[in-house]
């Protein structure tokens, strides 16, 4: 017999089972591109040699997926809303597959940058159509919310895994490789995802916005190419000057087009709450300091100090699982003293190690990079979460989803400017077909000084921006400026989702 009124228990089991699985598809998804990301990292200098790239190629390849993630997120939520979230999470596996079976077999860099961008726009699909399905699948809250848990715990996982993986590959099988074991767990997601997951879809959808998109992707892409190509082209060029002229331009054209849209891409509004303004600059300045150290760190380990990629992988390990770590914490320190403690503690941790990296040589001990690797990857792992949270402290709920939607892109912005800049501050460095010696290594490490001085700032932004502006009298703030605000409800365009380290997907 069954209870009255509750479904038959072999019914209720397979809906159980049926529910676990979509769960599975979608932090695969996840999984896969983090481990594309934190593997890309440690293959760089590889790449470097193979395909004979300079410096900015590799700021190249590194940041077109990024730049791409970074333009086209919050439309890509609204597309799933719009076309179907199972279609948009399909569509999002097809491209960033044969996006890396192409990146594989990419025959220069040139080739290899605009097949990341391919890669991009699937993981754009990907990242919020997962966690659309499933928290349309998941009803009930308490089952939602360990889901969710689930799913963001594939985060620190990808992070912690993947430069060990990676290294793995790229040691053994090539470069290459790191793109390879995305094109089978691709396929098979696939077909899973067909027969498995249930489509879905909103009602109520938020009108595209062409204008302020064209205009986003316009801004960033000048901006961050002129970043990029500064260093060789010189900065006083007249190409890197009207690129930096079109990008400010684009953004300011940007800004005003946003306050005359009824349904913006990005709602201006939201910064007036000084929660939400601090958690854009803290987003910004810590995903800088993530992306750039990635990015320089990488190249010093391997091209300085002559580690091998799974070496390289396995020296900042330190850091990758202090993230995954310290994220779970973070959590924790909101629920029990807000958002302020964990983001102190992460504007210090950065500090900290950032400062440990400004003496920076080729013969630096190990214990003092083991030290700052742990101190920076503390630092990292707690700022995620208080960012979410403060970003919607104070707002009414139905402008949490775009609020945090915000936040979401804000990182990718920090992730994109991270391996420009700081990427760039080592742009004169010369590096070789093989390990650096001699003048060029301690050239490439004095360069770098500047890039970890840089790495500092960011901390010390995060760390006084949070302990101005995310107290009791900023949520009071925020409160007083939804308080007229009308309260038609914003469908939510894109979840929040752990930001990918720079250098990386």
């Amino acid at each position: 017999m069954t209870a009255r009124g509750g479904p038959p228990p072999r019914r209720a089991a397979g809906a159980e089972v049926r529910r676990y699985a979509v769960l599975t598809i979608c932090s695969m998804s996840l999984f896969m591109t983090y481990l594309d990301s934190t593997a890309l990292n440690v293959a760089l200098p590889t790449i470097h040699r193979d395909l004979h790239a300079n410096v900015a190629d590799l700021q190249w390849v590194a940041d077109a997926y990024l730049l791409v993630l970074a333009s086209l997120l919050m439309l890509s939520g609204s597309i799933g809303d719009r076309f179907g979230r199972r279609r948009a999470f399909s569509t999002g596996l097809v491209l960033f597959t044969v996006g890396s079976a192409l990146c594989s077999v990419a025959p220069s860099v040139g080739t290899l940058i605009g097949f990341r961008m391919a890669q991009a726009v699937g993981g754009c699909l990907l990242i919020p159509a997962s966690l659309s399905i499933i928290r349309q699948v998941f009803t009930d809250p308490a089952e939602r919310a360990r889901a969710i848990g689930v799913w963001s715990a594939i985060f620190g996982l990808g992070v912690a895994t993947g430069p060990i993986i990676g290294g793995a590959l790229v040691s053994g099988a090539g470069w290459r490789s790191i793109f390879w074991v995305n094109i089978p767990v691709g396929a098979v997601t696939w077909y899973a995802t067909r027969k498995t997951v249930p489509e879905s879809s909103v009602a109520g959808r938020r009108a595209l916005d062409p204008a302020g998109q064209v205009l986003m992707i316009a801004g960033f892409a000048s901006i961050t190419y002129a970043l990029i190509e500064g260093p060789s082209s010189g900065w006083g060029s007249g190409a890197i000057l009207a690129t930096f002229t079109v990008g400010g331009a684009s953004l300011a054209a940007f800004v005003l087009v946003e306050r005359r849209q009824k349904e913006p891409l990005v709602e201006a509004h939201f910064f007036r709450s000084p929660p939400f303004a601090a958690a854009t600059v803290i987003a910004v300045a810590s995903f800088l300091a993530l992306a750039g150290f990635l990015f320089v760190n990488t190249l010093y380990l391997q091209d300085v100090r002559g580690d091998s990629a799974f070496l390289a992988g396995v020296s900042i390990l330190p850091t990758t699982a202090c993230v995954a770590l310290c994220g779970l914490v973070g959590g924790r320190l909101v629920g029990r003293f807000g958002p302020r403690v964990p983001l102190v503690l992460s504007g210090a941790g950065i500090v900290a190690g950032g400062s440990l990296l400004l003496g920076l040589s080729p013969g630096t001990s190990p214990q003092r990079l083991i030290a700052a690797y742990v101190l920076l990857g503390c630092g990292f792992g707690l700022v995620n979460p208080p960012i979410t949270h403060t970003a919607v402290t104070g707002m009414p709920p139905e402008r949490a989803g775009v609020a945090s939607a915000i936040s979401s892109v804000t990182r990718q912005v920090g992730n994109v400017l991270g391996v420009a800049v700081m990427g760039s501050m080592i742009g004169a460095a010369s590096l070789g077909s093989s390990r650096l010696r001699g003048t060029a290594a301690l050239r490439f490490t004095a360069d770098s000084h500047l890039a970890w001085a840089v790495l500092v700032g960011c901390g010390a932004v995060c760390l006084l921006t949070a302990l101005a502006f995310t107290g009791r009298w900023g949520v009071r703030a925020a409160a007083r400026v939804y308080q007229d605000e009308p309260r038609a409800a914003v469908a939510a365009t894109v979840v929040p989702a752990p930001a990918p380290p720079a250098a990386t997907s």
